[in-house]
């Protein structure tokens, strides 16, 4: 059983951590003041949040976090655009909300404005799997060819060198029967050489009182 670490961080901490951040982020105010809210309510301290922030949490919600910058950046234009006084700045507000998008509110706009990116980059995230796994198909698809046309060669490679070994065994039969050829005609020639020695050997004559030859059998 793997040993859990008592100060671990647990996917609920990692999860208040980024939604707490986001907000800061989007509202103006500083990840500093993010981590210390983090910490009060889960008991850490404001530098433990952000060393994990920016090692591990921070990498999973960049798209998030360029979300919450767009939101930031937008309210601060609203802000310039419509000054909030009491009374009339108000209803100017909502009137300027409503004439842009049919919005309620400046908190409606940005909840509806990060649902949709969120569901955007979702529908993105899903192509984008959807994606590695057409390429993963075809990667296996290919690797399958490979090792069919691979087990083929193999299978050619091993019918090539049963012929080429047979070519041997029939080039060594059929020299041996050239080496017997060659001793059996020397040896025919040697027995014809010799029947000529005998056929000389009994030919034998001598020269007689008068002086002629005669043969000797």
């Amino acid at each position: 059983m793997t040993a859990v670490r008592q100060d671990a961080w647990s996917a609920e901490d990692d999860l208040i951590l980024a939604e707490v951040t986001l907000r800061h982020i989007r509202e103006g105010s500083t990840q500093l003041n993010a981590f210390e809210e983090v910490g009060e309510r889960i008991g850490r301290t404001a530098a433990a949040c952000g060393f994990r922030w920016n090692s591990c949490v921070r990498k999973k919600y960049e798209a998030a976090i360029s979300i919450a910058k767009a939101q930031r950046q937008k309210r601060n234009y609203m802000k310039k655009q419509t000054p909030l006084t009491a009374g009339s700045g108000m209803a100017s507000l909502t009137s300027v909300e409503m004439d842009d998008g049919g919005y309620r509110s400046d908190g409606v706009t940005e909840e509806t404005i990060s649902i949709d990116a969120v569901i955007r980059f979702l529908r993105g995230w899903k192509n984008t799997v959807q994606e590695s796994n057409r390429q993963m198909k075809s990667l296996e698809k290919e690797l399958r060819e490979k090792e069919e046309e691979l087990a083929a060669l193999r299978e050619e490679n091993e019918r090539l060198s049963a012929q080429v070994n047979e070519v041997q065994t029939d080039y060594r039969v059929v020299n041996d029967d050239y080496k017997a050829l060659i001793q059996i005609m020397d040896r025919a020639r040697r027995l014809a050489f010799l029947n000529e020695e005998d056929e000389e050997s009994k030919s034998r004559f001598k020269m007689d009182a008068n002086g002629n030859l005669e043969r000797i059998e």
